[in-house]
């Protein structure tokens, strides 16, 4: 199918992408375009204005700012991919963007475009969750920080408001005897994630000091497992510990349910996703 007809505005600065957005309340914004440009084709978006924003400088790289990483919205998914800097201060995002769909997705889509979209199946909320990172919005009434939990409202939801442009994503740098991973079950035609698990870890002595684990692809949108993560507080993490947080912490109440995954298979990728997760994220701590 075809989009609906809509108006075509190229921004080549922050500024100008506010003003456009401003003059039309109604616009979307277009970052790569490889969630929306397939909505609009389907008709299930069909937004009078495009305000493209691929073109802003100001919104790519990565630099480091203190103990925090700072990635431009616009920086694409082969960027974060391959980024050596990312590699050594924060290695799960990494190793999240080399699952994202397939090379073309990953050369045009960006961070920014996917997070603000909030596919409840992308891959980087859960990474986002359980790296305590923040999101900077942009918009009429100025700069504000948003963290994750908050950010992510529900099934293609978040918290920016009408005119707000996602800038800036921040994350606090990995210290040491952190571990980390992301296990995924993608789906054989999408790549999306029917269950993703992303897993951060904190070892001390031998001993979990804090672990966060969050889930995507399960749910209407990311969450952090909580009951996984307060059984493996002050334990080693060991295969059987492990085993016993994870089995039956996440039900199936409250889950997606399709012709491909049920609720019930979904809450069994949970634990399987989970374990795995947190053994290659507790080998990497050591």
């Amino acid at each position: 199918m075809y989009p609906a007809a809509f108006d075509y505005y190229r921004a080549t600065t922050l500024q100008e992408a506010l003003s456009l957005l401003k003059q039309h309340p109604e616009a979307k914004v277009l970052a790569g375009g490889h969630s929306l440009i397939p909505l609009m084709k389907l008709r299930l978006a069909s937004p009078s204005a495009l305000v493209d924003i691929g073109r802003i400088a100001e919104l790519k790289g990565i630099r480091r700012t203190d103990g925090t990483v700072v990635i431009g919205a616009l920086t694409t998914h082969r960027e974060v991919e391959f980024s050596e800097a990312l590699k050594q201060w924060c290695p799960l995002l990494p190793e999240v963007a080399a699952q994202i769909g397939d090379p073309a997705v990953r050369n045009m889509g960006t961070l920014g475009g996917s997070l603000a979209h909030a596919d409840p199946a992308a891959d980087y909320p859960a990474a986002m969750l359980v790296l305590g990172a923040s999101m900077k919005a942009v918009g009429p009434g100025g700069e504000r920080m948003i963290p994750a939990e908050a950010f992510f409202v529900g099934m293609l939801t978040t918290a920016l408001q009408p005119g707000e442009i996602l800038t800036e994503v921040h994350v606090p740098v990995l210290g040491p005897g952190t571990g980390w991973a992301y296990e995924k079950f993608p789906h054989p035609a999408s790549r999306y994630a029917v269950v993703g698990v992303a897993a951060v870890v904190r070892v001390e002595g031998g001993v979990c000091r804090e672990a966060r684990v969050g889930i995507t692809g399960a749910a209407p949108k990311a969450f952090r497992a909580t009951a996984i993560e307060q059984a493996l507080a002050g334990r080693p993490l060991e295969e059987a510990t492990i085993r016993a947080a994870v089995e039956k912490a996440v039900g199936p109440e409250g889950l997606l349910s399709d012709p491909f995954a049920s609720a019930e298979y979904r809450a069994h990728l949970c634990a399987v996703l989970a374990r795995r997760a947190l053994l290659r994220a507790a080998r990497r701590a050591a």
